[in-house]
């Protein structure tokens, strides 16, 4: 298989950045992709709204379900799911890119944001899992891709942001034991994380972030995409990483995918 043509996509934190960028490459396929977000209006600091994308994405040729979902909200997830397969028959493909990020020492990290990131990134990451599976389980070639590096208990990576690294290393657990789980059934859980850090609007918001030695978000999508269209059967557990993923597919040259490409590129966290 070398196209989403037809397959359904649940895709998490969709209304912009990464997940708005894995939708649009699918749409070009002509894939049907829930937008499953929190933003349903506009945002005078972060553009993009599930409703933007889902014209984007009918725009590319796809077809589109616009989704107010909180994913910390187990209520609002079955819904959103319940709609999608309404809406297009299944669930083919789960994408868990929704994350919280607060990148601050123990002393600088309030609760309430601590709590922010455990409910959406690993606790997240699990629910819209358990509320996907029953489809998945019945797609032909069923998939869960979620954005997330790979496991790494190296103090420097934990002493600087407990909370933080708690949270996006939970996602990668999940995905280590849903793999476990559910590979053997014939379910393609995986992790894709970044070489270097990408260029988003909510990065933007982090004082002090040069996007100009990031790479945009393309290499994502397109890395996603490789992974997706790939037999579901035997392919699980692994935590894979873009570049890696279209080195494989044949990709050679990187300099499009940079912001500038002049620039030496920053290498993402985890790595």
């Amino acid at each position: 298989m070398t196209t989403l043509s037809g397959k359904t996509l649940f895709i998490t934190g969709a209304s912009r950045g990464i997940g708005r960028a894995i939708a649009l490459r699918a749409a070009r396929d002509g894939a049907n992709i829930a937008i499953a977000a929190k933003s349903s209006v506009p945002n005078p600091k972060l553009p993009g709204t599930i409703h933007s994308v889902a014209a984007e994405v009918e725009a590319a040729g796809g077809q589109a379900i616009a989704l107010r979902c909180d994913i910390r909200e187990e209520d609002e997830v079955r819904a959103a799911v319940a709609a999608t397969v309404d809406a297009f028959g299944g669930v083919d493909i789960l994408v868990n890119n929704a994350s919280a990020i607060w990148l601050r020492g123990t002393l600088d990290t309030p609760m309430k944001r601590f709590d922010l990131m455990q409910q959406v990134n690993s606790r997240g990451s699990f629910l819209c899992a358990q509320a996907c599976l029953p489809y998945l389980l019945q797609s032909p070639s069923p998939h869960i891709l979620t954005l997330a590096p790979p496991p790494n208990l190296d103090p420097k990576w934990w002493g600087p942001h407990t909370g933080y690294t708690l949270a996006k290393m939970g996602m990668s657990f999940v995905t280590l034991g849903l793999a476990a789980e559910f590979g053997p059934q014939g379910v393609a859980v995986n992790a894709l994380w970044p070489r270097t850090v990408i260029a988003t609007d909510a990065l933007n918001m982090i004082p002090g972030m040069d996007l100009q030695g990031c790479r945009k978000p393309e290499i994502m999508a397109d890395a996603a995409h490789a992974v997706l269209v790939r037999p579901a059967a035997g392919f699980h557990g692994q935590f894979l990483i873009d570049d890696e993923v279209l080195r494989e597919a044949g990709v050679t040259d990187f300099a499009g995918y940079a912001v500038d490409p002049s620039r030496p590129l920053l290498p993402d966290l985890f790595l």
